[in-house]
């Protein structure tokens, strides 16, 4: 009322320059998007990108098997091992969120109270994982640099989730990477025991 502007300056941007700022990480377009907007779309976004992963995956699984004989009993088998990465992939990501809210209750349990807390922040997870996307991508235009690709889509993922941990729970740069690094610890440790399975992740 003082100064007679809007808190939020994006609120009277163009969606285009919201994305733009969202993918440059900045704080105060994840801060727009999160709390004023009405977007609805975490939950298949998030199966988007589960998609996303596994597809990359499964092309892997079938870049590696050397089956070569026509007469396959089960025409379309692989479609099996699609679905099982599929979960596993799934699997990863519910342990690498686990791990973040663990984290963040063990460093600052009076930030994640109430049910409405977590249910924030885990949108913010899944909203801000929206990098997956670029695994499509980065698969139909397969090159040289491909695995260099993947490793900055990795990057810019894990940049996207500190940037919403930072603005959903209002902390400073350090504790959000804290909370992603036992994330990352907690999901490589679900990884190891699927290859110690025999499974191939």
């Amino acid at each position: 009322k003082s100064c007679q502007k809007p808190v939020d300056k994006y609120i009277e941007y163009d969606p285009v320059i919201i994305l733009i700022n969202a993918i440059l990480c900045k704080a105060q377009a994840y801060r727009h998007i999160l709390f004023n907007t009405k977007i609805n779309i975490h939950g298949k976004l998030c199966i988007f990108c589960l998609l996303c992963e596994a597809y990359l995956r499964w092309l892997q699984l079938q870049d590696s098997s050397q089956n070569t004989d026509p007469d396959d009993l089960i025409r379309y088998a692989k479609e099996w091992d699609f679905y099982r990465v599929f979960g596993i992939a799934s699997l990863e990501q519910t342990s690498f969120l686990v791990g973040i809210f663990i984290a963040l209750w063990w460093m600052r349990p009076e930030m994640l109270k109430t049910k409405s807390d977590f249910i924030l922040l885990l949108k913010a997870l899944l909203l801000s994982s929206y990098g997956k996307l670029l695994l499509i991508p980065a698969v139909i235009w397969e090159h040289d640099y491909t695995p260099l690709c993947l490793l900055f889509i990795k990057v810019f993922v894990l940049t996207s989730n500190s940037q919403a941990i930072r603005v959903t729970l209002n902390l400073n740069r350090l504790f959000p990477w804290l909370a992603i690094f036992f994330g990352l610890i907690l999901e490589n440790g679900v990884v190891c025991l699927f290859q110690k399975m025999g499974w191939d992740v």
